[in-house]
């Protein structure tokens, strides 16, 4: 594929809710464009744009993937990127680094919350907005019902500009309404000019409401409307343009992917309304603009990662200025090194096109480099980095640990490379109960990450439901003796101690001495101290470490031959059980901050399900950052967390979101100790 100038190259990302119909669209217009001889489809797993064997295996899109095509002189990068909401982040990859967002609108469902959630996305981040309603070849759909539907959704900037019509409630045309004429299939895979149909009322109205939008773009344009006169070809063209920029119009369009024939006026209006990449910029961290100037220094994001065994690290690149050439050396303006440029890639799917530089406003991949994802690559001179891409914070997790002995190195070493493509996936280590954590977005996200961990890297896991890291304390005050002592035939064992056990407020364990007269020589407190410390990783209930304890050493004996260091941690081991046991001790569980935002309609269910999980409601507050969303506040036990992001995005058909954080430890319900001390992983036998 050639090279092209900024001013000549489109990048659009197609985004919507899952099922939707975008990977077909994409599928449509690159077969429409000539850039296939054949049109795939998901469900034979033959799509361009879903080639990984989990894509195929689902029958859906999990990551971000581009394919370019050429049409009437223009460069097209087309990103498609997944619906589902447990693979957000290739969402936000390619709705953060295109300039205008394709969001694909079932004719059957209408506007759904993902369909919501790539508007409010693209409108955040101040990118063209625009519909392309599918599926129109489903009986008893209405395209104008969909319209309407959007309208509601988003408001008066949705504007349909290219419409079907229907005779016997089949589609016979489509009309253009800028230039108002009518087009249908030669059925040789192109379209042609017909009859425009008798009453033409429908369409002059909706024509009407365009231009009113157009007319608010610039002040000639609003004396001109007002004064009812009509714009020139060129004024709406451009004015349309205008809006669709400034997000003032998100233009409506139509076609059918199994019928390919519909796609060639939606290109044509892509080509003429969509704005190029040199009419883009970006920001950096501290709020500078970079614009899109082939001459001006090379500043490049990595906005995705691809770790392949085979090939190596694949980083896909964003030129936002400049150029980068094979052979070239820059800075890496977020890890601090230089980056020596190897080879470069146009990809298209999954295959690749070796090539020697790629310029302002242009995607390609990089390959071998030391980047990660959100790094900014730059002249060494003019060193600058871009404002990063946001993603969700995992909410899901299970514990993982290898089928076969000696893999744990491989499990580590393949979850390094996975995270280095899904910044929506943790994996870490629990010190507290010694189990592997996988975290990601659902149940989904994490069941391909295991099979991607066994397809790419040979490593096969098995899961299980994270450990809670329960707490033990004491709630009464007690003194006990703690007396070890052994006879051999050398040298006996001899340590004697009383010590006093109390609650207190301290995480940790809180160690005195009050002995007199010498009872235990000070040379041995250090080895009570430390026996303690050693038995208070494990209570005497379910083997969870205590906390809020106080021990004070107050009294003992010692032999001058018989007694040590090891006699005396001994001694105090022996109190520390005698003691706990009798000083009522209890289990505390994990409690934390809860904070839920949902569409009002759900307050009522999510309230009533929060109860359910023992949780304590501390407020609810209309949302500050969406309207009709209602945030609630509580307190959660953390064990009954771990279906939550399930339970939430039933309940709310995905439109909740929640952040959930560790506050601090409160007793367990007395109904609920037997059940956590029997399966407590850590009690010993």
């Amino acid at each position: 594929m050639k090279q092209y100038p900024a001013e000549k190259i489109k990048n659009i990302a197609v985004a919507g809710a899952g099922g939707e119909g975008k990977t077909s669209l994409v599928e449509a217009m690159l077969f429409a464009a000539g850039a296939t001889d054949r049109m795939g489809k998901v469900l034979d797993g033959n799509t361009v744009c879903d080639f990984e064997p989990e894509e195929i295996k689902r029958n859906a899109t999990l990551t971000c993937a581009v394919a370019p095509f050429e049409y009437q002189g223009v460069k097209f990068n087309i990103i498609d990127t997944p619906g589902l909401f447990d693979f957000a982040a290739g969402m936000n990859e390619g709705i953060g680094f295109a300039d205008t967002v394709l969001i694909a609108v079932s004719a059957k469902s209408g506007a759904l919350v993902g369909t919501k959630k790539a508007f409010k996305m693209a409108k955040k981040l101040n990118k063209s907005r625009m519909f392309c309603v599918t599926k129109l070849d489903s009986e008893g759909v209405d395209f104008y019902k969909t319209v309407d539907n959007l309208k509601e959704a988003f408001g008066s900037c949705v504007c349909p500009l290219i419409v079907p019509h229907y005779e016997n409630g089949k589609i016979t045309s489509y009309i253009d309404l800028v230039d108002m004429k009518a087009y249908k299939s030669d059925g040789k895979g192109k379209m042609t000019g017909t009859d425009m149909p008798g009453d033409l009322s429908q369409y002059e109205e909706m024509m009407n409401a365009v231009k009113e939008v157009v007319a608010e773009t610039d002040e000639n344009l609003m004396e001109k409307f007002f004064a009812e006169e009509e714009f020139t070809r060129e004024e709406l063209e451009l004015g349309i343009k205008n809006g669709i920029k400034s997000g003032e119009i998100c233009p409506v369009y139509c076609g059918c992917p199994f019928e390919p024939d519909s796609m060639e006026l939606f290109l044509k209006a892509l080509c003429g309304q969509t704005p190029s990449a040199n009419e883009v910029s970006f920001k950096t961290e501290d709020g500078k603009e970079i614009k899109c100037d082939e001459n001006a220094p090379a500043a490049v994001f990595v906005f995705k990662t691809v770790a392949d065994p085979f090939v190596g690290k694949l980083s896909f690149l964003r030129v936002l200025s400049g150029a980068i050439k094979s052979d070239s050396t820059l800075h890496n303006a977020s890890g601090g090194q230089n980056e020596k440029i190897g080879k470069l890639l146009f990809v298209f799917g999954k295959k690749n096109e070796d090539v020697k530089e790629i310029s302002a406003g242009d995607i390609g991949v990089a390959t071998k480099l030391t980047v990660n994802t959100n790094d900014t690559l730059c002249a060494p001179a003019n060193p600058v980095k871009v404002a990063p891409i946001e993603y969700p914070a995992p909410c899901y997790s299970k514990a993982v640990f290898a089928k076969s002995q000696g893999d744990e190195s491989k499990i580590s070493s393949g979850m390094q490379r996975l995270l280095e493509e899904d910044p929506t996936l943790s994996y870490e280590n629990n010190a507290e109960t010694h189990q592997q954590i996988l975290s990601g977005l659902g149940e989904q996200h994490l069941d391909v990450c295991i099979s991607k961990l066994k397809n790419k890297f040979g490593v096969d896991v098995n899961t299980a439901v994270p450990i809670i890291a329960y707490r033990e304390t004491i709630r009464k005050k007690i003194k006990v003796q703690g007396r070890h002592k052994k006879q051999t035939g050398g040298h006996g064992q001899f340590g004697d101690v009383w010590i006093e056990f109390e609650p207190c407020d301290d995480d940790d364990l809180i160690f005195e001495e009050k002995i007199f007269g010498g009872a235990v020589p000070k040379g041995y407190f250090p080895a009570v101290e430390k026996g303690l410390r050693e038995s208070a990783q494990k209570g005497v209930l379910a083997g969870y470490p205590v906390v809020g304890l106080k021990a004070i050493l107050v009294d003992g004996s010692y032999h001058d031959v018989d007694s040590s260091e090891m006699s005396f941690k001994l001694a105090a081991s022996i109190a520390y059980r005698t003691g706990i046991e009798q000083a009522s001790p209890i289990l505390l569980e994990p409690i934390g901050s809860l904070k839920v935002a949902v569409p009002d309609s759900n307050t009522g269910d999510i309230m009533g399900e929060l109860n359910k999980l023992r949780g304590r409601v501390l407020g609810m507050n209309p949302s500050e950052e969406e309207e009709g969303y209602t945030v609630i506040e509580a307190d959660v036990p953390q064990s009954e967390m771990g279906d939550f992001t399930t339970l939430l995005r039933q309940l709310t058909q995905g439109a909740g979101v929640y952040t959930f954080k560790f506050e601090r430890y409160e007793p367990l319900p007395e109904n609920l100790k037997q059940s956590v001390i029997d399966n407590s992983p850590l009690k010993k036998d």
